[in-house]
């Protein structure tokens, strides 16, 4: 009798841990942006309390990291410049003025105070641009 009722404690809570890893896996951030990277979608991700975390966003196949610097902004402390790069430089083939600028443009909706600026070879790209 002992062993059914421990049995029976120890599958419910197997069962628990069950569903809590499949609901924590579902809701996971960083799983939304691997679904649209494989996708070729776009995707943001950030942690916007965290200055000191690195943004990740996903657009076309290409991932892109994107590092936040704090400065003053008329009388409180916001977010001033943001770097963006990628490792994926094989992957930017295809990819237009116009697709770095959608990417500018929802930068500046996160941060609308701050300089967006572009590490090679991409700012090279967009200085023979324009």
């Amino acid at each position: 009798m002992f062993t059914v009722i421990l049995f029976r404690i120890l599958l419910l809570i197997a069962v628990s841990i069950l569903v809590f890893s499949v609901i924590k896996y579902i809701i996971d951030p960083r799983r939304k942006l691997e679904v649209a990277h494989r996708r070729g979608g776009f995707h943001f991700l950030d942690d916007s309390e965290n200055v000191r975390r690195n943004f990740l966003l996903t657009y076309r196949y290409v991932m892109f990291e994107g590092e936040k610097y704090l400065g003053t902004v008329d009388d409180s402390f916001d977010v001033t410049s943001v770097t963006v790069w990628t490792e994926e430089t094989d992957k930017l083939k295809g990819l237009s003025k116009t697709d770095f600028l959608f990417i500018e443009k929802e930068i500046s909706i996160r941060y609308p105070n701050a300089k967006i600026e572009w590490r090679s070879p991409i700012k090279e790209l967009l200085k023979k641009m324009n």
